[in-house]
Order: C-alpha cells, then structure tokens, then sequence
C-alpha cells in the first residue's frame, strides 16, 4: 500500500511542476479592481474578508467568542490570588498609560474607517484590547472589574456578536445596504458596521480574558 502512496505523491509533485497552474492566467490587478467594484470601498482586503469571504469571518468570531467562554470555564475552579502585585513605579505608570491612551485612539480609528484603509475590525479589538490590557496592569482589579459590570461589557459582547451574525445572514442573503460613494466614511453598506460590531466584540473579550487571567494567574 505504501508504494500507491509513493507514486501518488510522485504524481502530484510533477503536476505541480509542469503543469500550469490556473490561477497565473489572471491579471492580479483586474481582480483587486474588480473586488473594490464589487464592495464599494477602496480597502480590497477589509472587502474580502467581510463580503467575499464572509463565512470565514463569522467562524472567527464564533470561534473567539468561544475561546474567551473556555477561558472562563477552565478558570472557574481555581482560586482567586488574595493579593495581586501591580505595577506603581512612576515611570511604568505613564508609560502605561500613554500606551493606553495611543491604542485606544489607534482602536477607534481602525474601527470607523478600517474599510477606507488598511485596518479594520480584528486590529481595532487588538488595539482596544491592547489598552484595556495596559490599564489592567497598572490598576486595581477590583476597579477594572467594577467597571466592567458598570458598563454591562458581558452583555454588551453577547449581542455585538448576535448583530454581527444577523447582519451577516442578510448579507450571504443577497440583501444589499446602500454603499454610499466609493472613498467616503459612509460608503460600502453594511462593511464599516461590521467593522465595528467585529472591534467592539474582540476588545471586550479580550477585556474579559485580561481580567480572568489577573484574577487568577496574577500578572503574566
């Protein structure tokens, strides 16, 4: 058996190199313009991955909404530090919070106009999450988790992610938004929404996750 194995293997190596392979028969330039067309926005990546590649979006979200749950499962059972060594040096303290200050602007502006230039959701929750993170370690865990159920943060990246899922139904549906003109900051229908509700999501979570892991590992 191992021989049909072999010669397969064989095969496929020498349709690879003699062969042409179909996709060099297309001018790469024509099928950016053609994906920028189709979306209405001049970010052909932020339109790939939220039109043309949908479906792989939504698992992404699903599968990070799923992470942060198993994050609070496994952390359950285990007992919380009794005291929890923060950073209060001066120095790391503005330094922290400048950082904080920088990703949180960086996290907003990737979020609205992510689909008018490189960015978008995933990296706008990266940069919020980045700077809940940065607060987290340099404040009061009890603090950081009152603010937290202050603001309703659960709730409020349950139902980013039902929106999202909703909102991507309609879309694989064929229901189109109205896409505004190409270069605006209203312009590509439903993208810059999901932009955000996808920014929104990541940084609660991680938000989530940051405040388990020093409730329960200390600072890591």
């Amino acid at each position: 058996m191992k021989w049909v194995y072999i010669v397969a293997g064989i095969i496929l190596y020498v349709k690879m190199l003699f062969m042409p392979n179909p996709a060099s028969q297309f001018d790469p330039i024509s099928i950016v313009e053609k994906i920028v067309k189709d979306c209405g926005i001049p970010s052909a990546v932020t339109g790939i991955i939220l039109r043309n590649r949908l479906y792989d979006t939504i698992f992404e979200v699903v599968v990070f909404t799923i992470a942060i749950i198993g994050c609070s499962y496994l952390l359950a059972n285990e007992k919380p530090f009794s005291k929890i060594h923060q950073f209060t040096d001066q120095p790391s303290l503005v330094l922290a919070r400048l950082g904080a200050t920088i990703c949180a602007l960086v996290s907003v502006e990737l979020a609205i106009r992510g689909h008018l230039s490189p960015g978008g959701g995933f990296a706008a929750g990266v940069a919020g999450g980045t700077a809940i993170g940065l607060v987290a370690i340099t404040s009061s865990p009890e603090m950081m988790q009152a603010i937290y159920k202050r603001w309703h943060a659960a709730i409020l990246e349950k139902v980013s992610v039902l929106i999202f899922i909703v909102l991507s139904v309609f879309t694989l549906a064929g229901v189109e938004f109205p896409r505004g003109e190409m270069g605006n900051l209203f312009s590509g229908g439903v993208i810059p929404i999901l932009n955000i509700l996808v920014a929104i999501k990541v940084a609660l979570g991680s938000w989530a996750a940051v405040l388990l892991f020093i409730r329960y590992r200390g600072l890591l």
